[in-house]
């Protein structure tokens, strides 16, 4: 039997919305992930990860909001398909590719920054 394993992560970012809006694609393609879909309106973006060994990839949905003209307030909601059997194997694998997304992301602003 299939299931969905979710994970939410909120983070508040001291980078204006554009500047965070436009490095995310760039944190995608360093991490091999595939863009599903991308609203850059309501700066919405629906992100597919790699699998692996007998794991499946996740489905990431990210959604970038200003705070104020300086701080980027950042939602992230990942689900990952599990059976009985793999959700032994994949267990922590959701949250550790939400944060491997949020490592990447910080250390792009950082070399943007200098």
């Amino acid at each position: 039997m299939a299931y969905l394993r979710n994970e939410t992560e909120k983070i508040e970012i001291d980078y204006p919305v554009d500047k965070i809006w436009a490095e995310i694609p760039e944190v995608v393609k360093i991490l091999e992930w595939t863009i599903e879909e991308k609203d850059d309106v309501a700066h919405e973006l629906k992100v597919k990860t790699k699998g692996g060994f007998m794991a499946y990839g996740s489905i990431m949905n990210i959604e970038v909001t200003s705070g104020d003209e300086n701080t980027t307030c950042m939602s992230i909601t990942a689900e990952t398909p599990v059976t009985t059997i793999t959700s032994i194997i994949d267990f922590g694998r959701t949250k550790d590719r939400m944060g491997q997304f949020i490592e990447i992301l910080a250390k792009q602003m950082e070399q943007k920054k200098k």
